[in-house]
């Protein structure tokens, strides 16, 4: 059976809200929107607008680029595709990330910062 993207959304929302020990109350409050329909956004039920899926991941404090890209690899590895893994996940993970871009490896430093130096 094949993942639906508002699937794919809703679990990592709530794997993103559960890792942070937050419960929906919290965020939806933070977030503005019911308790109620953050429940069916997570449980995939309802179709998040991008509006919607803005203010919960400023609720969540996590980049909306970064929750897409985790559901695209989610879907990936749903799809059979070898996805990418983002250097984020691997230091959540507990790996060293690096990337190799144009002849530099950008060397995750932490979540939110990125150094680079020659390979």
């Amino acid at each position: 059976m094949t993942l639906l993207l508002r699937e794919a959304i809703g679990d990592t929302l709530r794997r993103t809200r559960t890792s942070q020990e937050r419960t929906l109350r919290e965020v939806s409050t933070s977030a503005q929107v019911s308790l109620g329909y953050l429940s069916e956004v997570e449980r995939g039920r309802k179709e998040a607008s991008s509006e919607l899926l803005a203010a919960i991941c400023r609720a969540l404090d996590v980049p909306v680029s970064e929750l897409l890209f985790d559901v695209g690899s989610a879907m990936a590895m749903g799809e059979g595709i070898a996805a990418a893994v983002s250097p984020e996940a691997m230091v959540a993970a507990g790996e060293k990330a690096f990337e190799q871009v144009d002849g530099l490896e950008a060397r995750v430093i932490d979540r939110r910062k990125v150094g680079v130096c020659a390979a």
